[in-house]
């Protein structure tokens, strides 16, 4: 994608946020963005698009997931027992974390010092949400795939336990917008926009692109990746 495309694409996700009020923005870029030159591209995409919308007066929340303490998925959707992930008894009872009680996780259980909770509260209060997500070996990285399975319980209460959708994710809007280096991000973004689907998530094409400097594979210079950064985060406006 040329940075004139790249433009255009954020352009249209942040006219179609502008429709939105209560909004969620996920950044899962590891690089500590300690020194100002070198925050993740889609975390500097993030942090305009947040500041925009603030200034264009909605209720907006941007969270850094590589920041938070979320444990690994215990895969409690194919364990000895059967499927227990998700069920009534996984409730997290602590109302200050899950004021609307349907967080229900058991690594929130055992685990105190998790924070997946952080997420879903304002998550329950969105009406869209967009996750800010770098493609690493053809994969989205791991700060991404930790959170998404840890948020398995919502899609398994519906798809497994026959329950009906959780109420206040009903009318959730999601998506993604990934960048990359070389390879794999078009499958990338096909593929987790199938995955909101399956939550239930609506998908609206506006919410999710992908960016990837060359189309070349094997294009691991140094100069391409200062390249990469000319023509990405570095110049991006709003």
């Amino acid at each position: 994608m040329s940075r004139s495309r790249l433009i255009d694409a954020a352009s249209r996700l942040i006219r179609h946020l502008e429709s939105k009020d209560h909004i969620l923005l996920l950044t899962t870029s590891t690089r500590s963005g300690a020194r100002a030159w070198d925050i993740p591209k889609t975390t500097q995409l993030a942090l305009r698009i947040r500041d925009h919308l603030k200034q264009a007066g909605k209720r907006v929340t941007l969270l850094d997931v590589a920041k938070l303490k979320i444990h690994v998925c215990e895969g409690n959707i194919s364990g000895k027992r059967g499927n227990n992930c998700g069920v009534a008894e996984a409730k997290l009872r602590d109302h200050a974390k899950n004021p609307t009680g349907q967080h229900r996780c058991w690594a929130s259980i055992n685990n105190k010092d998790d924070q997946l909770y952080k997420i879903s509260r304002e998550l329950f209060k969105s009406q869209a949400v967009v996750f800010f997500v770098s493609v690493r070996w053809g994969q989205a990285n791991s700060v991404y795939q930790r959170l998404f399975e840890r948020l398995s319980w919502i899609e398994n209460r519906v798809s497994s336990l026959g329950e009906a959708p959780i109420p206040q994710l009903k009318k959730l809007e999601a998506g993604i917008v990934l960048f990359g280096h070389n390879w794999n991000d078009k499958q990338v973004l096909k593929t987790q926009k199938q995955n909101f689907k399956w939550f239930g998530w609506k998908t609206p094409a506006a919410l999710s692109f992908n960016w990837q400097y060359t189309t070349d594979a094997d294009e691991e210079s140094p100069e391409s990746y200062l390249g990469a950064v000319e023509n990405s985060g570095g110049k991006i406006q709003r």
